[in-house]
């Protein structure tokens, strides 16, 4: 059984201790079916996000929902911008590189 951990009771996300398929066990919250494979240190909804919504890990808003986000989803760049780095929307969403600068 996968296992995730939630920093705060107002947390809409829990971050996977390694890699997930199927269900996902919350600690001191309970079992939440994902949707999808996720990998070690990502996060999952545990909620219902519409597109607007505020993501939130640490009990404070974390970036915004760039889509609606169904409990069980992978939370990450394809879905979510983050509230902290204006460029979230320009970085790769596997590798997290930003693309809007070259290293030559």
């Amino acid at each position: 059984m996968t296992t995730a951990f939630r920093i705060h009771p107002r947390d809409t996300v829990a971050t996977l201790l390694e890699d997930g398929d199927g269900v996902v066990t919350v600690l001191g919250m309970g079992e939440v079916p994902l949707r999808t494979s996720i990998a070690l240190g990502h996060k999952v909804a545990l909620v219902d996000m519409a597109s607007g919504d505020p993501v939130v890990k640490f009990g404070i808003p974390i970036g915004t929902a760039s889509t609606d986000i169904a409990r069980g989803d992978w939370v990450h760049l394809h879905n979510c911008t983050s509230g902290f780095d204006e460029r979230s929307g320009g970085f790769d969403v596997v590798t997290g590189a930003a693309q809007d600068i070259r290293y030559d």
